[in-house]
């Protein structure tokens, strides 16, 4: 596995498991395999509903607690400092784990306007221990900049929507100016739209590998940690063998290029979750 460095002086595997909807048994199953194949972070928030099944697998595994990268996400129900402070809590009980490597605010809620309460918990629950870094997920350069006057932090990393069809140019410049990490969730587009783009499928043929594997490996070479989900052994194994080829700088624009403003999901100045 090959890492980031974070601005916090801690760092971060350069490809992670995303585990949305693998819940119960199912889902600590592929988690478990996940570890087993080779991941080393595991991507989970309390709107997914599964922290116990990712605590689980780790504890299923024969792997030590700190060789794993573990994060989850603080939800917009409790963005008000007491109840952020509690959920981390919660968080960590639901996974049986003493400490979270990164935990993240998982939308802004602009409109509500408490993130920075949220924000200033999750600096003091840095400072108990609880957890290792704090991030931001699906904040705008304006809502980071709001944290950073308040409290002079800055996120360690910023997981924002983030696909061929959406390289967020914006966010990716402004992190890699402030030295944050940009994560990637929907790495490979759901539905797998862009595999059938002619771009990525004469790439694939070139490299020998799939257009998964090409698509990720553009994503790392963005400075963006992308955190698929998959489910089989075959896929997560794939998903892993990135590391041995390089993209081209024209190859890399050529898939920056595809970018359409149509296919961002959703818009973090407007769109809410609780």
């Amino acid at each position: 596995m090959e890492y980031f460095n974070l601005n916090d002086g801690n760092r971060i595997p350069k490809i992670g498991f995303g585990t949305y909807k693998l819940n119960g048994s199912r889902g600590v199953f592929a988690i478990q395999a996940a570890l087993k194949n080779g991941y080393r972070l595991l991507d989970s928030a309390v709107n997914y509903e599964n922290e116990g099944a990712v605590g689980r697998a780790i504890k299923n595994s024969s792997l030590n607690r700190d060789d794993i990268f573990i994060t989850s996400k603080l939800p917009g129900r409790h963005h008000k400092y007491q109840e952020a402070i509690e959920q981390i809590q919660e968080s960590l009980y639901a996974a049986n784990l003493d400490y979270y490597d990164l935990y993240l605010i998982h939308w802004p809620n602009p409109k509500e306007n408490h993130y920075l309460e949220a924000w200033q918990a999750m600096l003091d629950a840095q400072r108990f221990g609880l957890i290792r870094s704090v991030g931001v997920s699906n904040f705008e350069p304006t809502h980071i900049e709001h944290l950073y006057r308040e409290t002079g932090v800055m996120p360690a990393v910023n997981q924002v929507e983030l696909h061929p069809y959406w390289s967020n140019k914006t966010i990716r410049e402004y992190d890699d100016n402030h030295n944050i990490i940009t994560e990637a969730w929907s790495p490979l587009q759901r539905a797998g739209e862009a595999f059938q783009e002619k771009e990525i499928i004469d790439l694939a043929q070139k490299y020998h590998k799939s257009p998964a594997q090409i698509i990720l490996r553009w994503e790392t070479q963005l400075n963006v940690v992308p955190i698929p989900k998959a489910s089989s052994y075959e896929h997560q194994i794939s998903n892993l063998d990135i590391f041995d080829f390089k993209l081209t700088p024209e190859e890399v624009q050529k898939l920056i290029n595809l970018d359409k403003i149509s296919a961002r999901r959703f818009d973090p100045n407007e769109h809410e979750e609780f």
